[in-house]
């Protein structure tokens, strides 16, 4: 009987935070081709774009390691500036807390703090966008001293504004481990000005949602270079929700990464996309164009984990999966069948469970349970790299 209360409450909870925003946008159709270069096939007689589109996503699952390769970035650089928070939505207190910030910035009553730059191995058709951005948290000399030096690499969630899962990067610090909370592409500083939401990284633009995702994962890997350049030797990767997505695809073609933590995870991105609370604006173009579940199942295999699966279990890592009983987004049963498949594959993880849903996962109490499953699996993680040398 409690149980049943609990669970009513807590997707009354969940469905009133994902509502909240007022400024989803149903925008059509698009098989964007032109955003996929030598992965659009040509057309053809006979064969409709929706063919194509499946087409094009089963030959970058053929050729991902093209898809996701890359040319190291020569313009490294870290750049000061003060932090601002740059919202994705229009609720008057967000807007009244950005515009202290700004304020605060101006006046000089905020520090700078230093971020990493650099130009995009992948471009798309916004300048803005193609400038990576990464607030740098370098651990203290003294907390890494005698050990490997090691770093994260933190993937916030869809979304997200520039402070979110700051927090964890100083965690991370008091374990004497660096990070670099990256921001993905179409978000925060690297949102169009066109754009009020990160839109533009899942939308109903199919062939750009895929090219997003190219980028985050080449985004991802390039940092690791810059750290490598700073004398890191173990890297891990943190993402939640989409970030998530894109930590396991760029772990899965970069043996690099050794410990990885997934807050939320999912097999297929299509299915979230048609079952998930918070695409529902996008399933409805969709709907609109006359696409099918399994037709949109399949036009984002390029971007789906369950593809790059063998790819990812194929070098050792230590990994974390966190999921929630009451997700309406990352449903429960798609976690469940990311734990299988990593036991079908023999990937060395554990897994932990939130008695909440997607959103409340940010949420107090949830936010703090979230963020000593990760911390300490980070910390533990890095330090038996650590202890088998």
């Amino acid at each position: 009987m409690l149980g049943r209360l609990y669970e009513k409450w807590m997707f009354a909870w969940e469905t009133a935070l994902t509502t909240r925003d007022t400024n989803r946008i149903v925008r059509p159709l698009e098989w964007g081709f032109d955003w996929l270069g030598e992965f659009a096939p040509e057309t053809a007689a006979g064969v409709n774009d929706l063919e194509r589109m499946i087409a094009a996503n089963e030959d970058i699952v053929a050729r991902s390691d093209e898809f996701f390769s890359y040319k190291t970035p020569t313009d490294f650089r870290l750049e000061e500036r003060h932090p601002l928070l740059f919202p994705t939505n229009v609720r008057p207190e967000t807007l009244a807390e950005e515009a202290e910030m700004r304020r605060r910035a101006a006046t000089g009553e905020t520090p700078k703090v230093e971020f990493l730059r650099f130009t995009s191995p992948v471009a798309s058709k916004y300048p803005e966008n193609d400038v990576v951005n990464a607030r740098w948290y370098p651990a203290a000399a003294s907390a890494k001293k005698g050990r490997p030096k090691q770093a994260m690499i933190v993937m916030p969630q869809w979304n997200a504004d520039a402070f979110s899962h700051n927090a964890l990067c100083t965690l991370f610090n008091r374990s004497g481990i660096s990070a670099l909370r990256l921001s993905k592409p179409y978000h925060d500083i690297r949102r169009p000005a066109e754009l009020e939401r990160s839109d533009y990284a899942v939308s109903s633009n199919i062939g750009r949602t895929a090219a997003a995702c190219q980028q985050a994962v080449v985004d991802i890997r390039s940092c690791l270079d810059w750290l490598e350049s700073q004398g890191y030797e173990d890297f891990g990767v943190l993402g939640t929700s989409l970030g998530s997505c894109y930590a396991f695809i760029a772990a899965a073609h970069d043996p690099r990464l050794k410990v990885c933590a997934f807050n939320h995870a999912s097999t297929n991105f299509g299915d979230v996309v048609w079952t998930g609370q918070s695409t529902r604006h996008i399933r409805a173009a969709f709907e609109q164009a006359g696409l099918s579940r399994e037709d949109v199942s399949q036009v984002f295999k390029a971007v789906s984990p369950s593809f790059y699966m063998e790819k990812f279990a194929a070098h050792p890592k230590r990994v974390l999966v966190v999921h929630a009983t009451y997700d309406l987004t990352f449903l429960r049963e798609f976690s469940l069948e990311v734990l299988a498949s990593f036991k079908k594959h023999s990937v060395d993880f554990v897994s932990k469970v939130l008695p909440c849903g997607h959103y409340t996962t940010g949420e107090t109490p949830y936010k703090f349970l979230d963020g000593w499953y990760l911390g300490t699996f980070v910390h533990r993680a890095f330090r038996k790299l650590h202890s088998v040398g």
